[in-house]
């Protein structure tokens, strides 16, 4: 019978503060700094650049200072209903957004600025590239703008070890250039690949080594 490993290490709430930032240091401090409300502010780059977990930063931040946040995106059901006591409106997504879900991002923008409320979106695209309606596309782009880079191979490495030391696993340069090579780079996807190895290793009572790793990928039926 496999053992059913403990939750040694949850899974780190994203925040400023973990978030490795690359070459996006000036993003980071412009949301740190953010004053709500303020004009919209938009991230956009390449799938797992780290936008949503920005997001997720900032909507922490301002629970942290009381604040409720609305947050929706793409695949959030309809009806999009807004509040009067959120401080802050998320939109992730906005390049997936079908005509729907742009009238109800549309009508949150204009309760928004009726009401002081702060609003930040992110896709993969400049707002001049949305494939949006004209009135949502100028919403998204009238404020802060960023381009959200994604890491090198080398913040990625490093990003990889901090997180396995906050779980207090090693990983290998034999492991690290296993997953570098054969998954996708993206952080997200890599991160959430930790995480299920981590877990695996507990129930198999073993260190986490490329076998292990295949082990795993093999049981999941994602054979590399």
């Amino acid at each position: 019978m496999k053992q059913i490993p403990l939750p040694i290490a949850g899974e780190a709430e994203p925040s400023f503060d973990n978030f490795v930032a690359g070459d996006n240091l000036a993003t980071l401090d412009a949301l740190r700094r953010l004053v709500v409300p303020s004009p919209p502010v938009y991230l956009w780059g390449p799938s797992g650049a780290g936008k949503t977990h920005l997001l997720a930063a900032l909507a922490r931040q301002l629970r942290g200072e009381g604040a409720r946040v609305g947050w929706f995106d793409a695949d959030t059901p309809l009806p999009w209903t807004f509040d009067e006591g959120w401080w802050l409106i998320v939109i992730d997504g906005a390049d997936r957004l079908d005509a729907a879900r742009q009238h109800a991002a549309f009508a949150l923008f204009v309760e928004a600025a009726t009401h002081g409320v702060q609003m930040a979106a992110a896709g993969t695209l400049p707002p001049v590239d949305l494939p949006v309606r004209d009135d949502v596309r100028t919403r998204l782009g009238w404020g802060q703008v960023h381009a959200v880079k994604p890491l090198t191979e080398a913040g990625t490495r490093a990003a990889l070890r901090r997180e396995a030391d906050r779980r207090g696993v090693f990983l290998s340069d034999e492991v690290m250039d296993y997953l570098l090579t054969r998954f996708a780079r993206d952080l997200g996807s890599l991160m959430a690949l930790l995480a299920r190895l981590d877990s695996f290793s507990l129930a198999e009572r073993r260190a986490i080594t490329v076998p292990l790793l295949k082990k795993m990928m093999n049981e999941e039926g994602r054979g590399t």
